[in-house]
């Protein structure tokens, strides 16, 4: 390896607070010895999760980075009081995390961190042989992006916490969906006041509690998942828990982002997701919209998790209460459909059963081809008919009955009420 060409590529101070997160994660006791670094599949995973977080080096430029800051704690190990223990630049932002990896019960750096240090952009190596021991983790709240990033590999989902406040079916469709990935059931938690809908989460192997306070300190992602006019009762009773690993994320109805954000702690990350009732058969529609503090690795985690419950979209706030009239209701105007259509069948003389099964079997091919097939559902149906047939004679009296305005009213009636919802859910202060 060349050294000295790795060194001319300079890091700046957010890739390297990064790195250093992740290599953090990563248990490093295990792995290093003095300044040879030998575990590569270490390194190899690290490189992956810096490419996935937009930076793009080579393990071995992840490598000649770590020696090169083991050499620099080393430096303040043996001249703790020097103003310039160091020439690497960012050092002072640094060295928190490199105490917090190279040490185990004291720190042999001295207490604090000196933000008034000139670091210099030139940086240099020297370094000393030592086995290192891995620290608990380190109590510090770390950036929540770098939290996120790392969660985002598919080898950390094991450890992410997930939690729900409400064991509704929503939140039931949700969890059915994350735990088609890689969350434990172990590493989930719902709560809810009675014990009514908490056995189904029992059998998915999912913990279960009545304390919303428990599920929010054991959890890095919260699903608040209880009806609309609950949210301020039940974020006001965890509020002070919230902190900043914590990620929430509303599926209230109407409930708004600065309804949510004025519930919570300054800065908290807040996202408002709206799902529908299919998502517990891992065919949903869900939009959500990031509140001001949120970020691009937020969202990215949001949809690593939802995946397996369907379409997962991302769309101005603005969006989410024509999403609720047009999917979340949605889906009862086409229960309301499919009835209709065997009703339809019941009265030209076909048993009721098997009139529900075609119905129930037609609505689903129906909509599959449409997703699938990419076309416009106009052109769909116009391939359908033909000239004097059967289906254009029942388009015709569909359109008598005046079923394209009526469907677009209901829309529109759902969608004014998802609106009235969230202008009564502004709170009237904070506890």
């Amino acid at each position: 390896m060349d050294d000295s060409g790795i060194k001319k590529q300079n890091w700046d101070v957010k890739e390297t607070e990064l790195f250093l997160e992740i290599l953090k994660e990563l248990d490093m006791k295990k792995c290093l010895d003095g300044r040879k670094v030998r575990n590569n599949k270490l390194f190899k995973v690290a490189h992956r999760r810096m490419t996935a977080a937009g930076y793009h080096r080579s393990v071995d430029q992840l490598k000649f980075r770590w020696k090169l800051l083991k050499s620099a704690y080393y430096k303040c190990k043996r001249e703790p009081h020097s103003p310039a223990a160091t020439k690497i630049q960012g050092w002072w932002r640094y060295e928190k995390t490199m105490v917090a990896i190279m040490e185990s019960r004291h720190s042999l750096v001295g207490a604090g961190v000196n933000s008034d240090r000139n670091d210099e952009v030139t940086e240099d190596s020297d370094g000393e042989s030592s086995m290192l021991r891995w620290p608990q983790p380190c109590l510090d709240n770390t950036t929540q992006n770098l939290d996120l990033i790392i969660k985002m590999d598919p080898e950390m989902g094991t450890q992410l916490k997930i939690g729900f406040i409400g064991a509704g079916n929503m939140a039931y469709g949700i969890a059915k969906g994350i735990l088609s990935g890689n969350v434990l059931p172990v590493n989930v938690r719902v709560s809810a006041p009675s014990s009514r809908n908490l056995e189904r989460f029992q059998e998915l192997g999912i913990v279960v509690t009545h304390s919303n306070i428990e599920v929010v300190c054991g959890s890095d992602v919260v699903f608040v998942a209880v009806k609309p006019h609950l949210v301020p009762l039940v974020l006001n009773e965890v509020s002070q828990h919230i902190t900043d690993r914590h990620t929430v994320v509303s599926v209230a109805a109407g409930v708004t982002l600065t309804t949510l954000e004025e519930l919570l702690p300054e800065n908290s990350v807040v996202i408002r997701l709206m799902p529908n009732l299919p998502c517990m058969v891992q065919e949903g529609a869900l939009l959500f919209a990031r509140g001001r503090n949120a970020k691009l690795e937020d969202a990215a985690l949001l949809r690593s998790l939802l995946h397996h419950c369907g379409l997962v979209e991302e769309g101005p706030e603005t969006w989410i209460d024509i999403h609720t009239g047009l999917s979340g209701s949605g889906v009862a105007f086409v229960y309301l459909f499919a009835e209709a259509l065997a009703e339809g069948a019941v009265k030209m003389g076909m048993p009721n059963a098997l009139a529900q099964s075609i119905a129930s079997q037609t609505v689903l091919g129906a909509g599959r081809l449409l997703r699938d097939s990419g076309k416009h559902p106009a052109q769909l149906r116009s391939e359908v008919c033909t000239p004097g047939g059967t289906t254009i004679y029942g388009l015709h009296a569909l359109e008598q009955g005046g079923m394209r305005a009526t469907t677009m009213s209901a829309v529109e009636s759902a969608t004014e009420r998802a609106r009235e919802l969230g202008r009564k859910s502004v709170p009237g202060g904070r506890n």
